[in-house]
């Protein structure tokens, strides 16, 4: 089977850098592709992507190196089953609040006797190789995001799942969340103690941190701290600030 580069880099003591995809276009997720992300995350939570997009977008991805990663809408079983199946490489479930969340996103996500996640991996036999039912448990990566009160609440229980192998942090969510300013970077001191906590608490568990953020500065400032999978910007941010940048010139 295909190695999970992700792995690979967390492995060797690294940190993935990831790019965000809410453009449904399989162009532009092959241009973005071939720039060197370590791994792109096609979102079909707050993107504009649907299933049939997200499959072109990985076929894209595809010639290239990079991982390919799907955000899903919500915890079910459905859509994350049909990812993997489409070939994602690693999975991120909003909104995990409970142990029973991230024990569901575990099942799902991985076949018997480890999880309960049905069999027809039609396109992920052509990405990941023919012997992808023998070890996609051990290669596909899961991710719970942790952006709520109850999910602090519940933290070292969610961490404690076996088979879990990443959490992802949205600073907008966990901000309001916690009352505060809904943002990227500059969080207010309640989040960012949170994100400080969670980051703490993940390493314990033995793992992997992510965080979503709006900056390259951001990005290696946490890395500094432990964080090993970063997400700096989307497609769509990228296109609107380097329009930003050529007018700007242009006007003055």
């Amino acid at each position: 089977m295909r190695p999970n580069r992700l792995r690979e880099i967390w492995q060797a003591g690294g940190a993935v850098v990831n790019g965000w995809l809410a453009i449904p276009n399989s162009f532009s997720a092959e241009t973005m592709a071939h720039q060197g992300w370590d791994s792109l995350t096609i979102d079909m939570q707050h993107g504009v992507i649907d299933y049939q997009a997200m499959v072109t977008m990985l076929q894209a991805i595809s010639t290239t190196n990079t991982v390919p990663v799907v955000r899903v809408p919500w915890l079910e079983p459905g859509i994350l089953m049909k990812s993997l199946d489409a070939g994602a490489y690693g999975v991120i479930c909003p909104m995990i609040n409970t142990r029973e969340d991230a024990q569901k996103l575990v099942a799902y996500t991985h076949y018997a006797p480890q999880g309960t996640r049905s069999f027809g991996p039609v396109r992920a036999l052509l990405y990941g190789g023919a012997d992808y039912p023998q070890h996609a448990n051990k290669t596909i990566v899961s991710f719970a995001m942790i952006e709520t009160a109850q999910a602090l609440d519940n933290l070292d229980d969610i961490l404690s799942v076996e088979g879990l192998d990443a959490i992802y942090i949205g600073p907008s969510d966990l901000s309001i969340a916690l009352g505060c300013k809904p943002t990227f970077d500059d969080l207010d001191l309640p989040a960012a103690q949170a994100v400080d906590h969670i980051l703490a608490r993940a390493k314990a568990h033995g793992v992997v941190a992510g965080i979503h953020n709006g900056s390259p500065e951001a990005a290696l400032k946490r890395i500094a701290k432990g964080f090993q999978f970063v997400t700096i910007g989307s497609d769509a941010r990228l296109m609107a600030a380097g329009s930003q940048e050529i007018l700007a010139k242009m006007k003055a």
